[in-house]
């Protein structure tokens, strides 16, 4: 299955501009390919506001964030990989969600297998 991520980073978004409020991502811009003004990266990480009157083009694709916005007047076009995306949330009340690193990849781990059988004495097993 696909990244349940970007569907719930528009619908995050949309909640927040809908009630009238601030929609802030919160970027690890550590990770390859994210294009933010480095000089505002504090700890790995930058807090951007992507509200409508923040930004312009803000596009939020199942695989990136792009838009362009203004720092300390220089224009600027921004470009985030979904798995460079940590956290959407308001300014005013911190409404929002935190994304964790599974939610960006899909799980390719495969199933547990079962022990094989032992002789001897039977064993009961909890099935949850």
């Amino acid at each position: 299955m696909t990244s349940n991520k970007p569907y719930l980073l528009r619908a995050f978004n949309e909640w927040i501009l809908d009630n009238d409020l601030t929609p802030h991502l919160v970027v690890d811009a550590t990770i390859e390919g994210t294009q933010v003004p480095q000089e505002h990266v504090r700890d790995g990480q930058i807090v951007l506001n992507i509200s409508p009157s923040a930004c312009g083009k803000l596009h939020l694709s199942n695989l990136d964030v792009t838009f362009d916005a203004r720092f300390g007047g220089v224009a600027r076009r921004l470009t985030i990989p979904m798995a460079a995306v940590m956290a959407i949330y308001a300014r005013e009340n911190g409404a929002g969600t935190i994304f964790t690193q599974e939610d960006d990849e899909p799980d390719n781990t495969p199933p547990p297998t079962e022990p094989p059988p032992t002789k001897g004495k039977p064993q009961l097993k909890v099935v949850k």
